[in-house]
């Protein structure tokens, strides 16, 4: 039962909760192997469930896939260093394709904004909260 008259400016501040909306995070794509669709639930679970949606599910599964094939060059050239057999031709060739993965990686990082440089500021130093107010302070 309500109360009669005008309301105070207390009782109109306070503002009932909205209601909690549930997000559900991007499950891998089916065309995704099962190791890529391990980094792909790996770079999920690190962000906010709503931070990557269906029109960035794209660009995340080549994220995941040159993780992938960016591993396996490195598996490639850590056996290539034991072999007395490879040219310098050859490991030039590895260490070139190691290269192009690990650009790919981190223009893909950029873009989603999950490298490190999308959460710090020009300084260096990590992005501080949002300040509070200056009677909080």
């Amino acid at each position: 039962m309500e109360k009669r008259g005008r309301q105070s400016a207390a009782a109109l501040a306070i503002t009932m909760p909205a209601a909690v909306e549930i997000v559900n995070r991007q499950l891998p794509p089916d065309d995704l192997a099962a190791d890529e669709a391990e980094v792909w639930v790996a770079v999920v679970n690190t962000v906010p469930a709503d931070w990557f949606t269906p029109a960035t599910a794209p660009v995340l599964a080549q994220y995941c896939r040159h993780v992938i094939h960016a591993r396996r060059l490195g598996d490639w050239l850590q056996r290539a260093t034991s072999d007395p057999d490879l040219s310098a031709k050859a490991y030039d060739r590895l260490l070139k394709m190691q290269e192009r993965e690990s650009r790919a990686i981190a223009a893909l990082a950029t873009k989603m904004r999950i490298s490190q440089q999308a959460t710090t500021n020009h300084r260096g130093n990590s992005t501080p909260a949002a300040p509070g107010k200056p009677w909080e302070i």
